[in-house]
């Protein structure tokens, strides 16, 4: 492949450095400020900074090109670096309308949604009017294999009846959130792989309860937050089933590998200006008559890091150029290996920032704490790294003893 970006990339990616410099960065203090202090409300300048986006024309970029009219027309290669530059403030992505997990929701209406069910869902999310949850994780059963699933989805007359319990269903918390697509059983004795569907819920529909929402190290998350969330007797009509019965899965596989490289564009932002800001620490500290950057071990950490997020980052390119040029299915085994990787970079590297950092680097005076939660949060969501390490040297294996 090519690592050199397109034209259009760099200049996409020039304009959004430009607004990330004038009018994200500026305000990240008060961010964190109205945040800490306002549970599930939204910080009021949002929608303004949204507003300035869609004028620039930095609104949907993630959308492949591949869905035609409803995508800006870029590749995932040329999305991948406007992500990163994205991920050095953890919610700026929603300032363009590229945030999950309305960005797989988008792209599951995009690629399945019925013309009816994009005119009432997909154009006010695309629009940034409403946000959205995705419903798959359960409490009771290990959700990394998605056939546990035990949520039950049964067709009376016209409608489907849900009963079931989900958790961490990002975005349920947010005042903002209008419709869940939830994943259940619809024929628990179906092939394996064809039990599940996907259905949408519109947020208060009779029957669903937010049981509590929960926090990821100590902290809600807010506004986005993640529930927990009861479905007792949920009727919603028949035409909100997605593609049909026993489709589940397939749409599954579909939406969560973009969602993985996505999270790793961010999270390659992150550890940079992890990096970035280490750097600019150890420059003015001194310690016992001597500059922190003079340290060996300091110089070391800073190498170190710099080779990982380099690793990181092209193997995250290497995979999202795969996904434009082979699909999905062909990427399989590259989206599991930055899966793997990438996490687990950015809490190695923002870990040594914060060291770097001392005190200061585990309170709220830098975004370094925010990053490392972000980082270790993600070596869970979207499947655990075990679930991709087993199935990557499954592959691994039968490619090395088939192929010759």
């Amino acid at each position: 492949m090519n690592f050199e970006y397109t034209e259009k990339s760099k200049a996409l990616q020039a304009k959004l450095d430009k607004f990330m410099q004038e009018h994200i960065f500026p305000l990240e203090k008060e961010h964190a400020e109205f945040v800490e202090k306002n549970l599930w409300k939204h910080f009021p300048k949002l929608e303004m900074l949204k507003e300035l986006a869609r004028a620039e024309g930095l609104w949907n970029l993630f959308l492949p090109k591949s869905y035609g009219d409803l995508s800006p027309g870029l590749s995932n290669l040329e999305y991948a670096p406007l992500a990163e530059l994205m991920g050095r403030v953890t919610w700026a992505s929603e300032v363009f309308n590229c945030s999950a997990p309305d960005t797989g929701n988008m792209e599951v209406l995009s690629k399945y949604g019925t013309p009816e069910q994009q005119k009432q869902w997909l154009e006010p999310l695309q629009a940034g009017k409403i946000r959205s949850a995705f419903l798959m994780t359960e409490p009771q059963v290990a959700s990394s294999d998605a056939t546990n699933i035990e949520t039950s989805i049964v067709r009376d007359g016209d409608e489907y009846v849900i009963n079931g319990r989900k958790w961490w269903s990002s975005g349920a918390m947010n005042p903002s959130t209008k419709v869940y697509i939830v994943m259940g059983k619809t024929d628990p004795t179906a092939q394996r792989h064809v039990q599940q569907s996907m259905i949408l819920v519109p947020a208060g529909t009779p029957g669903v309860t937010v049981v509590r929402p929960l926090s990821v190290f100590g902290n809600y998350d807010s506004p986005e937050g993640h529930a927990e969330i009861e479905l007792k007797d949920v009727r919603v009509p028949v035409s909100n089933m997605l593609v049909g019965e026993g489709s589940g899965f397939a749409i599954a596989q579909g939406r969560l590998g973009p969602g993985r490289i996505h999270h790793c564009m961010r999270l390659i932002g992150a550890a940079q200006r992890a990096l970035d800001l280490m750097c600019k620490r150890v420059a003015m500290r001194t310690t016992f008559g001597k500059t922190v950057s003079k340290y060996s071990s300091i110089r070391q950490d800073i190498a170190k890091s710099r080779c990982e997020v380099q690793q990181a980052r092209l193997l995250t390119l290497s995979a999202a150029d795969k996904i434009d040029r082979f699909g999905i299915k062909e990427a399989k085994d590259l989206i599991a290996m930055i899966k793997i990787v990438v996490p687990t970079m950015t809490c190695n590297v923002v870990d040594r920032a914060i060291q770097a950092h001392g005190g200061m680097g585990v309170c709220q005076d830098t975004p370094l704490a925010g990053f490392w939660v972000y980082g270790r949060t993600v070596r869970i969501a979207d499947g655990p790294d075990e679930v991709h390490m087993y199935q990557l040297g499954r592959n691994t294996v039968r490619q090395a003893t088939t192929e010759v």
